[in-house]
């Protein structure tokens, strides 16, 4: 009869053997599972795509560079141009500084705005209410914010463009870069490739038209050249300019009535810049009544078009470059 002691050793050795067939068990359980090739697919597509949204990436920017650890989720955006960027893109930002004139938002976006949190306006963002939201990025740009940029970027990693004149797309593409979503950029700015290559077939003769931009503000006039938003639409699309407008500069500010033969052409687009208080529209009445004014050629034909300062100046982005040219068809195609 085996001892206590054979006993004991004969059930460890039970043990042990029980122990090792388990384990080889659980070793060759996920091998049969992962066997079908189309389970293979599926597991692959998945880790790509977890990939994609959690990959880190750099961005160069005017004020340096930007580490983003993935796709960011809640985006500050501090320019008006801006957030016209993000929204064209399927991104609502949760916070976004005012538009220019509007209460908070322009006409033309404030329905695709709702539940963005306000946080003050492009010359002066609200550093309280941007930290309160918890971004993950914040946009700005170096020609309005520069001087709170360390304080920004503190809250969050933040990307400047560097200035707001002229051509819009190269800010564009910069917060398709900063956003993650490049592709979806490309496709946008595409769409905008194929509507001015459209209006250009459709125009045929027409962009031989000479066409003049003034701006009515308070205590001031401007006629608008080559290097200002709805110049280089104009530029882009083809349409000739008056020589006084014809150069690569922003606008002649501060316009005198002695100014006025600079203005004609063979069309007049002239937009007015009201933030309530009626001075801007002061402005407006004072020179379209003026003799001078209305002796202009333009204006005797009939030819002189009032449009909106939103969308021909003040907004600055893609919706509003897309609308410029809705009034463009309107006026000159139809």
């Amino acid at each position: 009869m085996p001892s206590k002691t054979m006993k004991s050793i004969l059930f460890a050795l039970m043990l042990i053997f029980i122990l090792a067939l388990v384990a080889c068990g659980s070793e060759t359980e996920p091998a049969t599972e992962t066997e079908p090739s189309n389970t293979e697919d599926v597991e692959v597509v998945e880790t790509e795509e977890a990939s994609s949204e959690s990959t880190s990436y750099t961005i160069e920017h005017a004020m340096g560079t930007a580490e983003l650890a993935g796709t960011p989720e809640r985006v500050v955006i501090l320019t008006n141009e801006g957030t016209e960027a993000l929204l064209s893109m399927g991104v609502t930002p949760v916070g976004a500084v005012s538009s220019w004139t509007g209460d908070p938002w322009y006409d033309h976006i404030k329905d695709q705005m709702e539940g963005v949190q306000e946080v003050g306006t492009e010359s002066e963002p609200n550093l309280e209410a941007i930290a309160a939201l918890n971004p993950d990025l914040i946009i700005g740009n170096k020609m309005r914010q520069e001087a709170v940029y360390e304080q920004l970027n503190a809250i969050a990693p933040t990307v400047f463009a560097e200035d707001l004149r002229g051509n819009w797309k190269i800010n564009f593409e910069l917060y398709a870069q900063a956003v993650n979503k490049v592709e979806e950029g490309q496709e946008v700015l595409t769409d905008y490739a194929n509507r001015i290559a459209s209006f250009q077939e459709k125009a045929g003769d027409k962009l031989d038209l000479e066409i003049s931009m003034i701006r009515f503000m308070g205590g001031d006039v401007r006629i608008y050249q080559k290097d200002s938003f709805s110049g280089v639409i104009l530029e882009e699309i083809g349409f000739a300019r008056p020589e006084s407008q014809d150069v690569d500069e922003f606008a002649i500010t501060n316009a005198t009535k002695e100014m006025i033969p600079q203005m004609d052409g063979d069309l007049l687009f002239y937009f007015t810049y009201e933030t309530g208080d009626g001075e801007g529209s002061k402005v407006e009445e004072q020179w379209l009544n003026d003799p001078l004014f209305q002796q202009l050629p333009v204006v005797a034909n009939g030819n002189a078009h009032k449009v909106s300062d939103e969308i021909w100046n003040t907004a600055g982005g893609v919706i509003a470059a897309n609308l410029m040219i809705d009034d463009l068809e309107a006026k000159i195609l139809e």
